[in-house]
């Protein structure tokens, strides 16, 4: 994509002289675009993310989120490692969220990169059952390829039975390199096992795999990431293109360059290209709900009208506040108190 890799956040547009006039308007004021809208992000990292990234999101009308279990960068070297991070998906993250008024699911599985370390995989296969079974676990994921190796394919195809077993959603991550050979592949393989289209989310979607991806049933989410996956312009051709229907956007936001607002300046930028507020809604909202909502654990109920903020409140004896501190609220303010 054509945005300056030098800038700290940086938009999702593309290059020509029209879009980068619409790029300074949606980052400047998006917030106009978007009142009264409320937002359902099904793929950001947030364990990667401060405790202001949770405010935005708020302030933004982000209700709801679905964190995938993914690596961190490094590959992790034991079991434990996964252990503790699966706990931290369904424990304090889970908690951190709630402070800011923001209801937190999560999908478990073992992702790709790591499924090359086949001896620690067969670990991890082993303590997936478990935590599959916990609270607010919306979904296997997020799995699938990557260098597309015979082990990668292995632990997705085992994974693909945990989730029937389970009757869970599956999250599939679609490969960054030779993206169409492994997004057939991975529906091909999905359909192999007999799950049902409409339980897998196939994501990180783009031109030329989203047909093929619609044209069989399964849901298409489309990553809006700087640089390397989708820009919000692109998004918009493809929504008027296709149509709403089983399409969603996520932020994929983590440790890299990414923004975790994204979903809400996407919707910003399709109000003004003329999409529909129901459209907008589809899928920034209401496709995302009703395919993870298959997992039986989603109340909207829960998050619709707002979550009740107590930030007295602590997880095993912590709390998102530090020496009686109360969180910065503006994010533009130059004075912090």
């Amino acid at each position: 994509m054509c945005q300056n890799p030098h800038q700290s956040n940086p938009s999702h547009f593309q290059g020509s002289a029209e879009e980068a006039m619409t790029a300074s308007t949606v980052e400047q004021s998006f917030e106009q675009y978007i009142q009264g809208m409320k937002f359902f992000d099904p793929h950001v990292h947030m364990t990667a993310r401060t405790t202001d990234d949770y405010q935005a999101l708020a302030d933004a009308g982000v209700v709801a989120i679905i964190e995938p279990a993914f690596w961190l960068g490094q590959p992790r070297t034991g079991l434990s490692s996964f252990k503790d991070y699966f706990a931290t998906l369904v424990g304090w993250e889970r908690f951190r969220s709630s402070q800011f008024g923001i209801k937190h699911y999560c999908t478990i599985g073992l992702n790709s990169r790591e499924a090359n370390n086949e001896a620690l995989a067969e670990e991890v296969m082993e303590i997936l059952p478990l935590f599959l079974q916990k609270e607010g676990v919306v979904g296997v994921g997020e799995i699938g390829f990557d260098d597309q190796t015979a082990l990668e394919e292995k632990y997705y195809r085992a994974q693909l039975e945990l989730a029937k077993e389970m009757n869970l959603p599956v999250q599939v991550h679609t490969p960054h390199r030779d993206k169409k050979k492994g997004t057939e592949r991975s529906m091909a393989i999905a359909l192999e096992h007999g799950l049902d289209p409409k339980m897998v989310i196939i994501d990180h979607n783009n031109e030329e795999t989203v047909k093929s991806v619609l044209d069989q049933g399964f849901y298409a989410a489309f990553t809006i990431y700087p640089f390397t996956k989708m820009g919000n312009e692109r998004m918009v051709e493809i929504v008027k293109q296709y149509g709403p229907s089983m399409i969603m956007i996520n932020s994929a936001a983590d440790w890299g360059i990414s923004d975790p607002l994204a979903i809400p300046k996407t919707a910003a930028l399709m109000k003004m290209k003329g999409i529909s507020d129901e459209d907008i809604r589809l899928v920034t909202y209401q496709n995302a709900l009703d395919a993870f909502a298959q997992s039986g654990q989603i109340k909207e109920s829960d998050f619709i009208h707002g979550m009740e903020i107590d930030q007295s409140l602590k997880f095993n004896g912590n709390t998102v506040l530090r020496g009686g501190q109360a969180p910065r609220v503006n994010k533009n303010s130059l004075i912090i108190s």
